[in-house]
């Protein structure tokens, strides 16, 4: 007798992962709940992230394969929700440190180097600022919590349970399938997960105007500010190693990181002296010990996490490779395997 409660899929986790993975799994024709153990969406690391859509600028670092998960990404992004900025990213940094800006250049792809006079025409607000800049045109952005409530309202319209504060046990779900994406909640099934702080500010400034996210690279202290509507824009960079136990520590920004992103904001443009602080904030986001992503099955349970600063970047990719699985397209022990830009 067939059990007409049962659902396809069970998501746990209601960040980016998990609700991006819920629209791909419903888009794909299964029955869906969504699982999370905290009271609503602002408790997850990617409320207070800058939702830069970068895969170019991350060559500089990352591993090949989270710049191949991020183009895939940046390809699906604007079928999902709409509000997906593809304005590019413009790289600079400081004159007095032309090194860093040529070191980034050679690490990284799909740029264009732009003079002063073409950087001026690109950013009229940075004009006669900076002498050399690196021009992206191949990236985008959006508003994360714009975003997850934009992701979350879509699922409640298709009629999808959305669960806060569950507190019960993931296999008793009456699911065939469990979508595990609960971030460093899944610390029982991945003992090495770490959780990476990153601490922002949100500022409203009436004196500055940016069509773009924009990369000051510095030695010590980079930087990356990210507009937004009304003359608000993110600024972040922070990567702090975090071994804490005390849950406060997802949030707490400390004097230090805040003076180092307001400090080098002002470098960035003098007119954000006067920019209101409208929030300080931060959180933990899990990353393995080489900092890729992972896919990997457990029995019923289909496991995504290790995603660190880059969940933005790669979750649409991931969340379509998961629909792979679940259809039997490939084999659970190929799910990470083969090069992601023929996903």
């Amino acid at each position: 007798m067939v059990d007409s409660g049962r659902l396809d899929v069970a998501v746990l986790g209601a960040g980016v992962m998990g609700l991006v993975a819920a629209v791909t799994l419903v888009r794909a024709g299964l029955r869906v709940a969504v699982h999370e153990r905290a009271a609503d969406i602002t408790a997850s690391a990617a409320w207070r992230s800058g939702g830069m859509l970068a895969p170019d600028c991350e060559a500089e670092i990352a591993e090949p394969l989270v710049v191949a998960l991020g183009r895939r990404s940046l390809a699906l992004w604007p079928s999902l929700i709409p509000g997906v900025e593809t304005n590019g990213t413009l790289v600079i940094a400081p004159p007095r440190e032309p090194g860093v800006l040529t070191r980034f250049e050679r690490l990284t792809p799909h740029h264009q180097t732009l003079d002063e006079e073409a950087l001026g025409a690109l950013e009229p607000a940075l004009a006669g600022r900076y002498r050399r800049g690196l021009f992206f045109p191949n990236e985008g952005h959006l508003d994360p919590r714009r975003t997850l409530q934009a992701l979350q309202t879509w699922l409640r319209e298709a009629g999808v349970p959305l669960a806060f504060g569950f507190a019960g046990d993931p296999e008793a779900l009456r699911a065939d399938r469990i979508v595990d994406a609960r971030g460093l909640g899944a610390r029982d099934r991945f003992p090495t997960l770490r959780g990476v702080k990153g601490e922002m500010a949100l500022v409203r400034s009436r004196d500055v105007t940016l069509a773009r996210p924009v990369r000051l690279l510095h030695h010590r202290h980079p930087l990356y500010v990210v507009p937004r509507e009304e003359g608000v824009f993110m600024i972040g960079a922070t990567t702090i190693e975090s071994a804490s136990p005390d849950p406060s520590e997802e949030t707490r920004v400390t004097l230090r990181s805040a003076g180092e992103l307001l400090t080098q904001a002002y470098a960035l443009h003098p007119a954000f002296a006067e920019a209101e602080i409208l929030e300080l904030n931060a959180g933990l986001r899990p990353a393995f010990p080489d900092n890729n992503p992972r896919i990997e099955v457990f029995g019923r349970t289909i496991a995504v996490n290790g995603l660190y600063r880059h969940g933005w970047l790669v979750a649409p990719a991931l969340a379509a490779r998961i629909v792979d699985v679940l259809r039997g397209k490939i084999p659970p022990n190929e799910v990470m395997h083969a090069d992601p830009a023929q996903w």
